[in-house]
């Protein structure tokens, strides 16, 4: 079966509207993310070429670095799309296990919970990844093309759409992890990067919008 990311795009949203259980929110999650970051990757790629090469000269290296930086955050992306829906399929056997003794029963418990742990992890790293890609984002406004401004913008509501898709994951998944340490530690630190993520989101967007 192909990768997630090597199908087209509608393949891609076909699969995402059957009724297959995955792809899912989180894959699709990612792709926004992907997509937000690969903005911000164009707009620094069109800051180092014609015109503005020269009109944004003092920042020339600050944002070749920073395209670097968000090319590897959309790679990552485009990654943790495909292990979210493998990581749910890992529940999905893992449900199917027999269940007729106590020794089965402990068996499939056991790799329900560790498949859900698994299910967490990935649309938590999703939150990691927007969280820097939305720092980066910000670090750019007033340094990159400005005829642009309005794909930066696009590129912060596809990461706030990132963050807060992925967090729904985390959520769901949290609720049914037996280890409810590891889930308040999920929870914890999933609210500390909304707390960060979410008005960084909308001051960029707001900023743009502005500039406009």
């Amino acid at each position: 079966m192909k990768k997630l990311a090597e199908l087209g795009t509608a393949e891609f949203v076909d699969l995402l509207a059957s009724d297959a259980p995955a792809p899912g929110g989180g894959s699709a999650a990612a792709l926004e993310g992907a997509l937000g970051a690969a903005l911000t990757a164009m707009v620094c790629s069109l800051t180092t070429v014609g015109k503005s090469k020269e009109k944004y000269a003092e920042y020339q290296d600050f944002v070749k670095e920073s395209q670097k930086k968000a090319a590897d955050i959309q790679s990552r992306f485009v990654d943790v799309m495909d292990r979210d829906t493998e990581a749910f399929n890992v529940v999905s056997a893992a449900f199917g296990m027999p269940k007729a003794t106590d020794e089965e029963k402990a068996a499939r418990s056991a790799a329900i919970q560790k498949g859900l742990e698994g299910c967490t992890a990935t649309p938590f790293e999703m939150m990691e990844l927007a969280t820097a890609a939305l720092e980066l984002t910000g670090s750019l406004l007033g340094k990159t093309n400005d005829s642009a401004a309005s794909d930066l913008g696009v590129s912060a509501l596809s990461l706030k759409a990132a963050i807060q898709g992925a967090w729904l994951n985390v959520l769901i998944n949290i609720g049914s992890l037996k280890n409810k340490e590891l889930a308040e530690d999920y929870r914890k630190k999933g609210e500390e990067m909304l707390a960060k993520a979410l008005p960084l989101a909308d001051q960029i967007y707001d900023t743009v919008v502005k500039s406009l």
